[in-house]
């Protein structure tokens, strides 16, 4: 289902939802969104745990492009989206980028 995106009619923006599940999450105290969108910065976008253990958290980016990011789990453990768009090597051996395609 990839990231939720929800276009808006007066700008070139969309606001997107990015979830990272509860079984991706386990026990996770805290969750981060890290992408090109806020420079790489693992402390830029905190996501917001919802009751059913869920993470989410919804941005505005720019329409006509697409975005690399990663969830970034206890300042530990990298995760990608298991539901993005699609995937990018990420330079890292075996690693790979999720990408959203707004």
């Amino acid at each position: 289902m990839g990231p939720q995106k929800r276009y808006l009619k007066t700008k070139n923006v969309s606001k997107v939802t990015f979830c990272l599940p509860a079984e991706a999450a386990g026990e996770a105290q805290a969750v981060y969104l890290v992408g090109e969108f806020n420079a790489w910065d693992a402390e830029a976008t905190p996501m917001s745990r919802l009751k059913s253990g869920e993470f989410k958290v919804t941005l505005d980016l720019e329409t006509g492009r697409e975005y690399e990011y990663r969830f970034l789990i206890d300042g530990q453990v990298w995760e990608n989206d298991w539901a993005a768009d699609h995937y990018r090597p990420a330079g890292i051996a075996g690693a790979e980028n999720s990408v959203v395609a707004v």
